[in-house]
């Protein structure tokens, strides 16, 4: 599972701060997660193929979070695109899209296929056979949802030592994976736990962007590899978030503790501070595997 940053800062873009937009590569499907203005250029600046990109969720309809999607479909459309893209959003997000490209005389020549999301409850949103997405309910000023991106249990691993040592057929060797016991050349039947291993644990990232202080979300994203949450202020600027409706690096290291998660990534800085070290040293009083989000920078779990 592998995370790309290509924006991670709140409000107004700067020379080397860009609004919210990553890319999620897990079990080899790329994900776009928001998407600021300047999103193109950063896939371009982190060699992200434009092709790879089916999918795209968009948290809520402030500017910092959509305003790189019209742009980046346009793009799409110039380049020859001939592939559907699914985009996950706020309902809204088709009637705002759609505008844009109807005033531009610009429609694409590919099927764009909106997801409309109104759920106050989690909702799987999309699904595979290797994993699935579900909405994490959130609390800003206006509709917002993170996501939950999680693998679904693999095959068991065979033990190719043990699986020969029982003189088990190649031909079986596809059955045990599949949690199977299975018959030997002299007919005896072979446990699957004798020659096989339990499947790795499911990884799960858990994107929570604009919200306030929200324990709601814990149970929900309990014990997930990774947990990506904002920390727009400090606590020296804790009053702005009830107006806000945003975080502080300590509030999402609460909700990382309280959740058991295994790292907490921190983002969605305010352009206010210069130094974002702070983010970290305030978060780790309190959850101590803390790691910053910054353009362009990969985190592999």
């Amino acid at each position: 599972m592998k995370l790309t940053i290509l924006g991670c800062h709140s409000g107004t873009p700067l020379v080397n701060a860009n609004p919210s937009a990553q890319v999620l590569d897990i079990q080899n499907r790329l994900f776009l997660i928001d998407c600021g203005e300047g999103t193109q250029l950063q896939l371009r600046k982190n060699k992200i193929k434009f092709a790879r990109i089916k999918h795209i969720f968009i948290s809520h309809l402030h500017g910092d979070h959509f305003f790189g999607l019209p742009g980046l479909i346009s793009t799409f459309r110039l380049l020859g695109r001939n592939t559907e893209l699914h985009i996950y959003g706020p309902k809204g997000i088709k009637e705002a899209v759609l505008l844009l490209l109807k005033l531009g005389n610009s429609y694409t020549n590919f099927p764009l296929l909106f997801h409309e999301l109104e759920h106050t409850t989690p909702a799987l949103i999309f699904e595979d056979e290797k994993i699935t997405v579900t909405t994490i309910p959130l609390n800003h000023r206006i509709y917002t949802n993170g996501f939950l991106f999680k693998e679904k249990e693999g095959e068991r691993i065979l033990n190719i030592e043990a699986a020969r040592k029982h003189e088990i057929e190649t031909c079986y060797f596809q059955n045990i994976k599949k949690g199977m016991d299975v018959t030997n050349k002299k007919g005896v039947v072979i446990k699957n736990e004798s020659v096989s291993f339990p499947p790795h644990h499911p990884k799960s990232y858990a994107y929570c962007s604009d919200t306030e202080f929200y324990p709601e979300i814990v149970s929900q994203i309990k014990n997930s590899t990774v947990l990506y949450h904002e920390s727009t202020f400090l606590e020296a600027h804790k009053h702005l978030c009830k107006k806000t409706k945003h975080s502080t690096a300590r509030q999402a290291a609460q909700i990382a503790s309280q959740a058991q998660v295994e790292t907490l990534i921190l983002g969605h800085f305010s352009t206010r501070y210069g130094d974002v070290k702070q983010f970290e040293k305030e978060a780790q009083e309190v959850f101590k595997n803390v790691l910053l989000a910054k353009e362009g920078k990969e985190f592999i779990f």
